[in-house]
């Protein structure tokens, strides 16, 4: 399934953490409101593994590698790519987006 971003809100069929990911998207992979949004799914289901990886990655776009470091060994998976789009493609791939 493609993601689509020309709708103010991501589909409900997503799962929540493609729901972040969308939001991540939809903002350009900046920090933003819509950074806001993903980070605010992702910190309502802290200790789940692809809520932390999503979770990894906003700090990753937030520009705070520390944090980013630290969920994702949350998450116990590494970065994947050398930059923030290559690891969301990653994990839109593997959550079957």
């Amino acid at each position: 399934m493609a993601m689509q971003f020309d709708t103010p809100e991501p589909p409900a069929s997503l799962s929540p953490p493609l729901q972040a990911l969308w939001w991540l998207q939809k903002g350009g992979l900046q920090t933003g409101p819509e950074w806001e949004r993903a980070h605010a799914i992702c910190q309502g289901a802290e200790g789940t593994p692809a809520f932390d990886r999503v979770h990894a990655l906003a700090h990753w776009i937030e520009g705070d590698r520390s944090n980013s470091d630290y969920w994702y060994r949350r998450a116990g998976t590494p970065r994947q790519g050398a930059d923030p789009s290559a690891d969301w493609a990653a994990q839109v791939a593997a959550l079957g987006g």
